[in-house]
Parts: structure tokens; C-alpha cells; sequence
């Protein structure tokens, strides 16, 4: 791993940094470019096998990375991890919410269970992990010697095109909870700027991830439970002709992670190869 300084001397989180099935997820993709770039990285994962696997990874190839397992629905469990990494390394400068899931179903065909199930998981855990962090980031900003060149720290938060269109795919919860999550991150991107706490979002397209593969729900809506057809299918669906993988998603993140988006708030960008762009 050849690492450069574009993150260096940052402690950074990434939620969500095991991948789900074999590959590369957003999460790890995005753990692992963040210590590319000279970051410590928390590998945080409800799954400890799969966060211990990408912070080994990063070891592996020359990075600082350690794993915890951390449930970003329960409070208690955020809490608990903020705590042990300030204590260990004294700040926190990057968090990066990779957690979601995707349920198919409409509102008329998803079962309750289900809708709040993927509200907490794609929306809550982002509440409860940004109430945590932030009030480490602000006291960051507050012991600065020159607020003018302070800063409190960089949230990324992951949602989705599926939050501003409609993808073909009738999953109501999920795309509720990103819409959601988009306004979450505008709003608290307001409160939060003065103490120069940046909050944006990654709205990724249709991307070839492990999640994606694994989801029977997606395979059976775009081509009857096939993944190599659901793989076409996306494929045509893109402007650029081919869906993104989880290192484009990683490389957006850490120009929002990093200083050189310094001046960049509240936004909502698009990784997706144009297909917000199209009508149909």
C-alpha cells in the first residue's frame, strides 16, 4: 500500500466496513482507501468476523486499521465504541455510515416487521451514531487555537439514488429511509457548520456489490431470481453503459473526508453514471 497524506493524522470510523458476501462492499472499499490515504481506520461492523477480515486487509497492505463490533441500532453500543476510540487515540475525525439494508415490497405488499426493521437500520443508525460523534468533533473544533482554520471533522452518509428517484423497484422502506436520511444530513450540516462539522451524503446508483448479489428480493424483481440477468439488466438501465462497484463510492467518500472538501456541506452527490440524469 503505497500511502500518500490526504487523510494522514485523521482517526476515521467507517460503519458498516464489512462486505456482506465475498468482494468489495462500500464499506470495506471505503476502510480501505481511507488508510491508503494515512488514516487509522475503525473498521465497525455488526458482523465481527467480516470487520476484523477488512481490517486486515489494511494491515496486510501496510495500513493502521482496528476492528469492533458495534449494532448502530442500539444507543448504548455507539456510545460505548466513541468512547474507547477517544480514550485510545484522543479524536475523532471521520465518520462514515456505510450500514443499510434493502427490503423489496411496496407500501401495500412490505410487512410492518419489516419497515421499521429497515428504518433502523438505514435511518436510526445514522441518527444515533452522528449524536455520538458529534459532540466529539465540536469540542475538537472548540480546543483549536484559530477557528478560522479549525476543523470539527467530516460525516459521510451513505443513501442512495433510490432516495430522489424511482428506480424500476418497488422498495418503499428503503427508499423512504434514504429520503430521510438525505434531509437528516442537510439539516444537521446547518446546525452544525459554524463549528465546521461537515455532513454529506453519497447517493450511489446501481452498483455491483455484494449486497446487491445476495438481495433475492432484487434478483427476482429485475430478471426472476437470475443474478448474471439482474447483472445485464442493470448494466443497461446505466447512461455510461455499466453499473459502478464499491471503490467508486469510496473514492467520492474520501474527497468528502478529506480537506480538500473543506468548503462543501450539506450536499447530495450522485455516484451513478448518469442514470439520475435520465427520464425513463
Amino acid at each position: 500500500m503505497a500511502v500518500a497524506d490526504r487523510l494522514a493524522g485523521k482517526v476515521a470510523i467507517v460503519m458498516g466496513a464489512g462486505s456482506s458476501g465475498p468482494g468489495w462492499g462500500n464499506g470495506k472499499a471505503t476502510a480501505f482507501r481511507f488508510a491508503e490515504e494515512g488514516a487509522l481506520v475503525i473498521c465497525a461492523d455488526y458482523n465481527p468476523a467480516a470487520a476484523e477480515e477488512c481490517a486486515e486487509l489494511i494491515r496486510n497492505a501496510g495500513g493502521r486499521a482496528e476492528a469492533r463490533r458495534c449494532d448502530v441500532t442500539k444507543s448504548e453500543e455507539i456510545a460505548a465504541l466513541v468512547a474507547d476510540i477517544v480514550a485510545r487515540h484522543g479524536r475523532i475525525d471521520v465518520l462514515d455510515n456505510n450500514v443499510g439494508i434493502a427490503e423489496t415490497g411496496g407500501v401495500v405488499e412490505l410487512p410492518e416487521a419489516e419497515w421499521r426493521r429497515v428504518m433502523d437500520v438505514n435511518l436510526t443508525s445514522c441518527f444515533l451514531t452522528m449524536k455520538h460523534v458529534i459532540p466529539v468533533m465540536a469540542r475538537q473544533f472548540a480546543a483549536a487555537p484559530d477557528p478560522r482554520t479549525a476543523i470539527g471533522g467530516s460525516i459521510i452518509n451513505i443513501s442512495s439514488v433510490a432516495s430522489i428517484r424511482y428506480t424500476g423497484v418497488a422498495y418503499a422502506s428503503y427508499a423512504a429511509s434514504k429520503a430521510a436520511l438525505n434531509h437528516l444530513t442537510r439539516v444537521t450540516a446547518a446546525q452544525y457548520a459554524p463549528q465546521k462539522i461537515r455532513v454529506n451524503a453519497i447517493l450511489p446508483g446501481l452498483m455491483k456489490t455484494p449486497m446487491v448479489e445476495r438481495s433475492a428480493g432484487l434478483a427476482a424483481a429485475y430478471a426472476a431470481g437470475d443474478v448474471e440477468a439482474m447483472w445485464r439488466a442493470r448494466d443497461a438501465q446505466v447512461p455510461m453503459g455499466h453499473m459502478g462497484d464499491a471503490f467508486d463510492v469510496a473514492s467520492a467518500a474520501l474527497f468528502l473526508a478529506s480537506d480538500e472538501s473543506r468548503y462543501i456541506t450539506g450536499v447530495e452527490l450522485p455516484v451513478d453514471g448518469g442514470l439520475t440524469l435520465k427520464i425513463t
